[in-house]
């Protein structure tokens, strides 16, 4: 009979126990994990596009995006390729159980249609995101000359500094917290802001700030109105402005 080794013996069970402690090890500490890092608790700030449930839907799925840890690793500044209107988004774990998500939109000036979408542009005139209808809080603009829009070049207009009227507009609309649904620039750079059936005339840009400030006080006014508000020669001193009724 052949002798056995028992020193061998011993010493491939050692490394058996150890391999099988170091997975046993393994698979507590993956439960751990998952458990002790399972979001519950979700607060989505800078989100203007979309809801707090809809990008809530868009990072926490299920299996590992259920873990704060994992999330805040896969969205630590991270930049978004497939979200319409998002530059980017990041995860801060402020618990074991709680997340919050801060969302980075693209700033947008406005949009235009354009073969039955519309396409959204930033200050610049880049064109950025196409969309099949409208966002709230981005007015659509009228009145524009161009003969073709490509994506993620500039609108071809034949007076660029256009943009910078538009974006001053859109900032002043957002100051004022006036939802406009369309802006129109005539030839003569005299522009008008759409609210349903009725609409502001505030000819050039000179004391748009005025305008548009006199604008929010009167618009309460005008709900459920058709016709024109003419505020094309408001200025410091004007008492009164009057709306044509159609």
């Amino acid at each position: 009979m052949k002798k056995v080794n028992v020193h061998f013996f011993m010493k491939n069970r050692i490394r058996i126990s150890f391999a099988l402690a170091c997975i046993a090890l393994f698979c507590f500490g993956i439960l751990f994990l998952t458990s002790y890092y399972k979001v519950t608790e979700v607060e989505v700030t800078g989100n203007e596009h979309y809801t707090k449930e809809e990008i809530q839907e868009m990072i926490v799925k299920d299996g590992l995006s259920e873990n704060s840890l994992f999330l805040a690793l896969k969205y630590h500044n991270r930049e978004i390729a497939d979200i319409p209107f998002i530059e980017s988004m990041s995860v801060e774990v402020v618990s074991s159980h709680s997340i919050k998500i801060t969302v980075y939109e693209k700033a947008l000036a406005g949009c235009v249609e354009y073969l039955g979408k519309y396409m959204y542009f930033d200050r610049e005139g880049i064109v950025v995101e196409s969309a099949s209808e409208t966002t709230r809080g981005i007015p659509q603009i009228t009145g524009l000359s161009y003969g073709y829009i490509v994506l993620y070049e500039k609108l071809p207009v034949e007076n660029e500094d256009i943009f910078k009227e538009i974006l001053s507009m859109t900032q002043l609309l957002e100051k004022y917290e006036i939802d406009a649904d369309k802006l129109h620039f005539d030839k003569a750079g005299n522009m008008t802001l759409y609210f349903g059936e009725a609409r502001a005339a505030l000819g050039t840009k000179e004391n748009i700030d005025q305008k548009v400030m006199q604008l929010s006080h009167i618009l309460p006014e005008l709900e459920g109105k058709s016709g024109v508000l003419h505020m094309e020669d408001y200025g410091e001193g004007t008492e009164r402005v009057s709306f044509k009724p159609e």
